[in-house]
């Protein structure tokens, strides 16, 4: 038995065809990137990415099919709207990143409304004042909201099917606050009309078929990409936990069928989730954010030229014992959990004569390793759940010298997961419960084999003594821009 999953994410699409002992084959890739026509704005053509779902799917099934159910992943929050007569879209697709409605969101804050720029709600809105201003299409039926786990079931069900799962329902901001329904408050303050919106569904279920592929195989699982990754690396009982380094980084700690007590932000600085929706059924779990990890890397190759490539950041890491006391705060973009401060800014402190590329490139893999050492222990606060090992997936997670230091800084074991990017084969598992490849949750928990363990190197007194002076360093790096730390969503 095989499951096809398509995993769509911020600059592509990945197919993939997942056997029956978890092994991951006949990999496709269509690069799809999005655009950034002014600053702050990020925007990709739905109608691109609809051919390239299509484009991968069928060449999966060309090279490993056939299938008995097909699972998506996808990045969350982004957002399409469309004319449900014709399935083209009416405006361009509006990417999580996008920030074009922070002053709505400011708004909304004076009215009681406490919604992020990055979830769907008011991205929507901020496209029907775009196309439909008066609200007459959309409030007659003609035009379709949907995130992009939406946009991709109507494309392989050739537009017979409008539904979303819970997961990518959850981060939309439309939502009631124990994920049941769609909330009328908020629908009606942006001026959507219910009937734009998808049905929900579970994550794990046939839902219906895919009609445009070869042999018609079920649509069976949906899951945002924290999520699947979440559930790719086995974190299927509660304090399980993973984290996924790529361009920034997540950490999701599921906690069980009880939703955390706080409404959007814990006292640790972690968000509530839906982790999976199952026979109705809602497992939870919480999110810490780190908004810039991999793109760090980026930084040193790109624009400070240290590095040729992303890979080589480890061997000239490796070049040196220690950073030579010079520490790296990630903060480019601002620094999410557990502070949430956009004001803050990329630091670096202790930076003398005898300070080379070497240790420059070091203290920044260091520096994300103590972003992540942030997230874990904010997760802990706000769950009251201990995380005996970390689970990591990403491209970060390939780098020998930050999954080290990672293991120093969290004093954790670190589990490096077998594949590098997890959220398929948790496509794969939520798709493959509901056809019977995989029986539950707790099988899924079984199949976890890490591809290594890294164990903590140093002594409780250093990793205090590293811990401290890295503090020190990250309150230097706060609130750099006094009014960008004013805001808070």
């Amino acid at each position: 038995m095989s499951i096809l999953v398509v995993d769509v994410g911020t600059s592509g699409v990945r197919g993939s065809i997942v056997r029956a002992d978890a092994t991951v084959e006949h990999v496709h890739h269509m690069q799809v990137l999005p655009e950034t026509p002014f600053p702050g704005l990020v925007e990709f053509d739905a109608s691109a990415l609809a051919g390239a779902v299509l484009d991968v799917a069928n060449r999966c099934l060309a090279d490993g099919g056939p299938v008995e159910g097909v699972g998506i992943a996808n990045q969350r929050a982004s957002t399409i709207v469309w004319d449900r007569a014709t399935g083209e879209p009416v405006g361009p697709g509006i990417g999580w990143q996008d920030l074009r409605t922070v002053g709505t969101c400011l708004e909304l804050q004076a009215k009681g409304f406490r919604l992020a720029p990055n979830a769907s709600a008011t991205k929507v809105a901020a496209l029907l004042d775009l196309v439909d201003p008066d609200r007459s299409r959309a409030e007659r039926g003609e035009l379709a909201f949907g995130t992009v786990d939406t946009w991709v079931v109507w494309t392989l069900t050739g537009g017979q099917l409008h539904v979303t799962d819970a997961s990518n329902a959850g981060v939309t901001g439309l939502v009631r606050g124990d994920a049941s329904e769609w909330d009328a408050a908020v629908l009606d303050e942006l001026r959507i009309p219910i009937s734009m919106l998808p049905t929900i569904v579970d994550s794990t279920g046939i839902i219906g078929d895919a009609v445009v592929l070869s042999g018609r195989p079920p649509i069976a699982g949906i899951a945002g990409d924290q999520q699947a990754s979440l559930v790719g690396q086995g974190c299927t009982r509660p304090g399980l936990a993973k984290a996924t380094f790529g361009t920034g980084g997540m950490l999701d700690q599921c906690v069980g069928a009880t939703r955390p007590s706080f409404s959007s932000r814990g006292e640790g600085g972690t968000i509530p989730v839906v982790a999976w929706r199952r026979d109705g059924e809602v497992t939870w779990g919480i999110e810490a954010i780190m908004l810039s990890a991999g793109t760090c890397v980026e930084w040193l190759r790109d624009d400070l030229g240290l590095i040729d490539t992303a890979a080589a950041s480890n061997e000239i890491a490796a070049s040196c014992a220690d950073t030579g006391d010079v520490w790296f705060v990630p903060a480019l973009l601002g620094l999410g959990t557990p502070v949430w401060d956009f004001g803050a800014r990329g630091t670096f402190v202790g930076i003398t004569r005898g300070t080379g590329r070497p240790q420059l490139v070091r203290a920044v893999l260091e520096g994300v390793a103590h972003r992540g050492c942030d997230l874990l222990l904010a997760a802990e606060t706000d769950s009251g759940l201990p995380i005996e090992a970390l689970r990591i997936d990403g491209g970060m997670s390939a780098n020998d010298v930050f999954a080290q230091a990672l293991a120093d800084t969290c004093g954790r074991p670190i589990e490096i997961s077998p594949v590098l990017e997890a959220t398929t084969l948790g496509a794969a598992y939520l798709a493959g419960m509901a056809v019977g490849l995989w029986r539950d949750e707790h099988d899924i928990a079984r199949t976890w084999t890490p591809r290594k363990v890294v164990e903590p190197s140093i002594s409780a007194d250093e990793h205090h003594t590293r811990r401290d002076r890295w503090l020190r360093a990250r309150a230097r790096a706060e609130a750099t821009i006094p009014e960008l730390s004013g805001l808070d969503f």
